[in-house]
């Protein structure tokens, strides 16, 4: 494993309004000055958290997607966050997993925001996906999977980072917190959750607060309400150490999920 650097967009999402939000990462992302590694954008990040499935969902290979083959070529990382996927009759909010190549793998939201009705609309997914980058294991997830520990478990220590692109509202703000922080401690890895700021077509306020934590809880980045696009450094060998010096993932309970 290398050290990998990462960067984040905290950003405003324009309602339903695909190629504005397109433009405005695009122009964010002309500032970065710094070589990275990955890029990470927040959940539904060309649409905003919307039911409107009907109208707003791509098929693979649509618009977006392109966009993201463009941006990853451009930048020579990977670049992933979801969007609304139509296929096969079926609305997936799916993240996909870019690379500079225009290779690509994805993961469909496993646990679907019942409160917001999402599960009338969408289908769920039921496999995890852990990707490679420049050594690191990572496995990334979307919103509402940070509440389900069990999904989210570090099993064989499968991963070393885990990703969290969001829509969440800041009325559970001090949820989103205290869930990131325990994810990261029970599994001894880095955990970065990315979200949104600014009030969605519904009126709901996103205040952000994204944040990348340590295995031993530390916070290396955090940003509230702010538009942000920043670029840290996370370190191998301080998953390495963590898990030397506390080997606790030996110790944890066999389980089987049942994804009927």
């Amino acid at each position: 494993m290398d050290n990998l650097k990462i960067t984040v967009f905290q950003g405003y999402l324009y309602w339903e309004n695909i190629d504005r939000n397109l433009q405005n990462i695009e122009l964010r992302l002309s500032n970065i000055r710094e070589k990275t590694n990955l890029i990470i954008l927040p959940e539904m990040f060309n649409t905003g958290f919307s039911m409107e499935a009907e109208k707003l969902a791509e098929p693979m290979g649509g618009k977006t997607m392109k966009w993201m083959q463009k941006i990853a070529r451009q930048y020579a990382c990977v670049i992933t966050g979801s969007l609304i996927i139509k296929e096969n009759d079926k609305f997936y909010n799916r993240l996909i997993w870019m690379r500079p190549d225009s290779t690509y793998v994805f993961y469909d939201k496993r646990h679907l925001f019942a409160l917001g009705k999402e599960h009338e609309t969408y289908t769920p997914g039921n496999k995890k996906l852990i990707v490679e980058l420049n050594g690191w294991n990572i496995c990334p997830m979307i919103c509402y999977d940070l509440r389900f520990p069990v999904w989210l478990r570090n099993v064989d220590a499968e991963y070393d980072l885990l990703l969290i692109v969001a829509n969440w509202p800041e009325r559970r703000i001090a949820h989103w917190r205290a869930l990131i922080l325990a994810r990261a401690i029970e599994n001894q890895s880095y955990v970065i959750g990315v979200n949104r700021v600014g009030h969605d077509g519904n009126e709901v306020y996103h205040s952000g607060d994204s944040t990348c934590i340590d295995p031993n809880g530390n916070v290396v980045y955090y940003k509230r309400d702010e538009e942000d696009m920043y670029t840290f450094t996370i370190i191998a060998d301080e998953v390495k150490k963590t898990r030397r010096a506390l080997p606790f993932l030996k110790d944890m309970d066999a389980f089987d999920i049942n994804t009927i």
